[in-house]
């Protein structure tokens, strides 16, 4: 239980502290944000937690194709923010980012990449 805890505590933590820098500056904020610090922590709770080296594998593995749907977003939630406001920018973006990930395993699924 101590170790759930302590697992969450750490998570919530960084996204705080991550949030806390993007209010006083954009592109530190930004550049924090982009780290792949959630994956990081990610695989090392899975190697502590004593998961097999191809769970850890995979987890890494299915990550690099999932970040790739989303990149278009933070090119477009910018214009819709300006155009639609926020809530609908955010939801357009979120469609935008499952058509593409729906794309994405299409086309790889015919190289022979299994991703759903």
């Amino acid at each position: 239980m101590w170790w759930l805890l302590t697992k969450y505590a750490i998570t919530a933590l960084l996204v705080i502290v991550i949030s806390e820098v993007a209010k006083r500056s954009d592109r530190l904020g930004s550049l924090v944000a982009a780290l792949p610090i959630v994956t990081v922590l990610t695989l090392i709770w899975l190697h502590l937690e004593k998961q097999s080296p191809e769970k850890i594998n995979n987890h890494a593995w299915f990550t690099f194709w999932y970040v790739l749907p989303t990149l278009p977003m933070f090119l477009v939630f910018p214009w819709l923010n300006r155009q639609f406001g926020f809530w609908m920018a955010l939801l357009f973006s979120c469609l935008i980012t499952i058509a593409l990930f729906a794309a994405l395993v299409w086309v790889l699924n015919k190289f022979g990449v299994r991703l759903w």
